[in-house]
């Protein structure tokens, strides 16, 4: 724990910030913002959306809202939306949760037949007393909110699942069935605000809900110190509570990059088999700063700011061991 001495020397160099978030205090340079970063190369598109917003001083919340709903349109996305990979009864059911810079927060699980749970869940936050809408429920408030069912099951994706109903083997959530896009923005007021949507692991079991839709697990949001998000394997993010983690790392002074880090490691020290799965995490702080770990290699993530647009790999448990 910090001395009293310590964080008198912090508010003489950084001000009031510095004392109450040691983290913040501890970066170097200014501010970077305007800024959005999101897992994996689909999260290019999805940024240039959510800059759109962002680079005319729109809200970071508009800006994650409308970034993820282009991969849950796009059918070549086969792990969001429409398009996305099946249970294992041929039905695709989707999970999303958003947050903003006051706590305020929406979820859907297991919602069938709507495109954009993304937008569902804001609604959720937005229109109801809840955070959390799952199955029927969800879907008849997405009717009665103005959204339309369509079916998402693609004929790619229907014929994938014919295929892997010949021996039912299970898919390993690693580099190769990655479920998730998680996105977090900071906006030009100093906001920041996060959103993550998913269809899941391939070929789950009907019911099956993951981290994504959990805030906490697969994403967390803390206007004072920064925002997480998380990818691949859900059950592991759920059972450490993992972005929630990943801001609480970054509140007693850890970077994104090394948040991320220590939340991996955490994990992995509790697996003795930690090698055959995949758990990512993206961090953004206050300052704009971003940073990415996971256990294998392989997991990248997209940045897009005033300086323009990169793809940048995660750094991984397993390399950096093989090194």
């Amino acid at each position: 724990m910090n001395s009293r001495r310590y964080f008198l020397k912090l508010s003489a160099l950084a001000g009031a910030a510095g004392v109450l978030f040691p983290g913040l205090a501890r970066s170097s340079g200014g501010l970077n913002k305007p800024v959005v970063v999101s897992t994996w190369e689909h999260g290019l598109a999805a940024n240039r959306a959510a800059w759109q917003i962002l680079a005319s001083d729109g809200r970071a919340l508009d800006a994650v809202e409308q970034g993820v709903r282009v991969p849950e349109a796009d059918p070549r996305v086969r792990t969001v939306g429409l398009g996305g990979y099946p249970d294992a009864a041929g039905q695709v059911t989707l999970d999303a949760c958003i947050m903003d810079e006051n706590m305020n927060c929406g979820s859907v699980a297991c919602l069938h037949n709507i495109k954009h749970p993304i937008s569902v869940a804001r609604l959720v936050m937005e229109r109801t007393p809840h955070v959390m809408l799952v199955g029927e429920g969800a879907r008849q408030f997405a009717l009665d909110q103005g959204f339309t069912e369509e079916n998402l099951l693609t004929a790619e994706a229907e014929a994938d699942w014919r295929q892997w109903l010949k021996d039912r083997k299970v898919q390993p959530i690693n580099i190769e069935n990655h479920d998730t896009i998680g996105m977090l923005a900071l906006d030009s007021a100093g906001n920041l605000s996060g959103a993550c949507t998913t269809s899941g692991a391939a070929y789950k079991l009907p019911g099956r809900v993951g981290d994504s839709p959990l805030i906490g697990a697969g994403l967390y949001v803390d206007n004072d110190i920064g925002a997480a998000t998380a990818t691949g394997m859900g059950e592991l993010m759920i059972k450490t509570v993992g972005c929630h983690l990943v801001v609480e790392l970054m509140r007693q002074g850890a970077s994104p990059q090394q948040a991320c880090q220590q939340a991996v490691e955490r994990i992995a020290a509790k697996l003795g088999d930690f090698a055959r799965f995949q758990v990512g995490f993206l961090a953004l702080n206050k300052r704009g700063e971003s940073g990415a770990f996971c256990i294998q290699p392989g997991f990248n993530y997209a940045v897009t700011d005033n300086q323009g647009e990169k793809l940048l790999d995660g750094q991984s448990l397993l390399t950096e061991q093989a090194g």
